[in-house]
């Protein structure tokens, strides 16, 4: 009987420590604090495209949309961010949350992405459904419950600095967008 039951609880160990591994594996793609990358490169090999919050230290635009721009070698308060186990796109240092612009939880294609304060309900602008993203198996960023992926746009520009590039970054329809532009990766940085 103490043999069996030794057996039976070094077994449910053993399923325990097996089933917590799977739920790390399937989690690392998006637990801590990194940059969210596209995939492909695009114009900036050398770097590639990041989402970003126009401005640096005191003077970050929070009201304005943000961006794509080439990403940076270490976090920043403007680059720096987490996915929360909702699906919740947090930039940590700032504690807001990419929201896709939209009318009572609705969003249309085309629509930019905005900060707003993670969960957020007010008046005529749900935030929460606005926030929360799904991976797809093609690395796609799918805003949940609709056929509309996070994207960036066709073309860059140059920011202050001429070695910066930048492009707009929006909500467009997962069918019709190229993967170019739409399959990220979430990059970690130690």
């Amino acid at each position: 009987m103490f043999r069996t039951s030794c057996i039976f609880a070094i077994s449910l160990f053993a399923v325990v420590l097996a089933l917590s591994h799977v739920d790390r594996i399937a989690q690392a793609k998006t637990t801590g604090i990194g940059h969210l990358r596209l995939i492909d490169r695009l114009d900036r090999p050398q770097d590639g495209y990041c989402l970003d919050v126009l401005g640096t230290g005191r003077a970050l635009r929070l009201e304005l949309p943000i961006f794509a721009h080439n990403c940076k070698p270490g976090l920043t308060p403007d680059s720096a961010v987490e996915i929360t186990t909702v699906g919740e796109i947090r930039f940590a240092d700032i504690d807001l949350c990419a929201t896709s612009f939209g009318v009572n939880g609705r969003t249309l294609a085309g629509s930019p992405i905005i900060l707003r304060t993670c969960g957020d309900t007010a008046p005529f602008f749900d935030s929460a459904p606005l926030q929360r993203f799904e991976w797809t198996d093609e690395n796609r960023l799918r805003l949940k419950g609709t056929t509309l992926c996070l994207s960036v746009g066709d073309e860059s520009a140059s920011t202050y600095s001429t070695a910066d590039r930048w492009r707009v970054l929006t909500v467009e329809s997962c069918s019709s967008v190229s993967p170019e532009r739409a399959a990220w990766e979430f990059v970690r940085i130690d």
